[in-house]
């Protein structure tokens, strides 16, 4: 029987062993020892290892010589960039603690699962990937039709037949100008076009007694440099479709 005594990180409630869900079933089919049972509930594997309070504990009880490994349902439940999977991998090579992924039927106490590990965080980020830029086309093709990509409507524009400057749930009206706005975008454009920064930009429009219309304050750096942004990403976009 193996005398592996191995910590369990579970994210979600359903996990724990009690019933005999799958990380215990497995455990028990093993003959391993559950020194304790961990989850970081509602935080997501994207954050690094040390912004997740369980998979700290995790980690430390490991460093500690108090567990010999970690079982997880799920690789993606441990880590979801491929970074910081690979980097735990190495960690568990080093350090002599091993790592087993349940659904995968992984365990780094061989060369070959610590090879398969590394091949499918790759693909799993790869996916992630892939659809953050199925995302970024469908927000292009947004913009392209003179639609809002958020809630908040672009700086120099308005819905057609309203001058307000958020866009209620369900509203696909198209954008039309504004033109007192424009003309203040069409200043910053040409401040920017001089090599002048946000920070210049926003202070020489102070300067001349041109504040934010929409709030009524004088402009502030960082607003003027996000104006900037959602001008240059929506040329982008138009000029995408040419």
């Amino acid at each position: 029987m193996p005398t592996i005594n191995l910590l369990i990180e579970a994210r979600k409630r359903r996990e724990r062993i009690e019933g005999r869900p799958p990380l215990a079933a497995h455990a028990v089919a093993h003959g391993y020892d559950l020194v304790a049972v961990e989850e970081d509930a509602g935080l997501s594997g994207k954050l690094a290892p040390h912004r997740r309070p369980a998979l700290a504990r995790v980690l430390k009880a490991l460093k500690a010589g108090q567990a010999d490994g970690v079982v997880v349902l799920k690789l993606d439940r441990l880590a979801r960039s491929t970074r910081h999977t690979l980097d735990l991998v190495e960690e568990s090579a080093g350090r002599g603690w091993r790592l087993v992924s349940v659904s995968e039927s992984l365990d780094t106490g061989s060369a070959t699962g610590r090879l398969v590990v590394t091949i499918l965080a790759a693909l799993a980020q790869m996916e992630r990937e892939q659809i953050g830029e199925r995302t970024k086309l469908g927000m292009d093709q947004v913009a392209r039709q003179g639609r809002a990509r958020s809630r908040f409507i672009p700086f120099g524009f308005r819905l057609e037949g309203s001058d307000a400057t958020e866009v209620r749930a369900g509203d696909r009206s198209q954008f039309v100008e504004h033109h007192p706005e424009q003309r203040i975008l069409r200043q910053m454009l040409c401040l920017r076009g001089e090599g002048n920064g946000a920070y210049k930009t926003a202070r020489l429009l102070n300067e001349q007694g041109i504040g934010n219309p929409r709030t009524g304050r004088p402009w502030a750096a960082n607003t003027v440099a996000a104006i900037l942004r959602s001008h240059d990403r929506r040329r982008a976009a138009t000029e995408g479709a040419s």
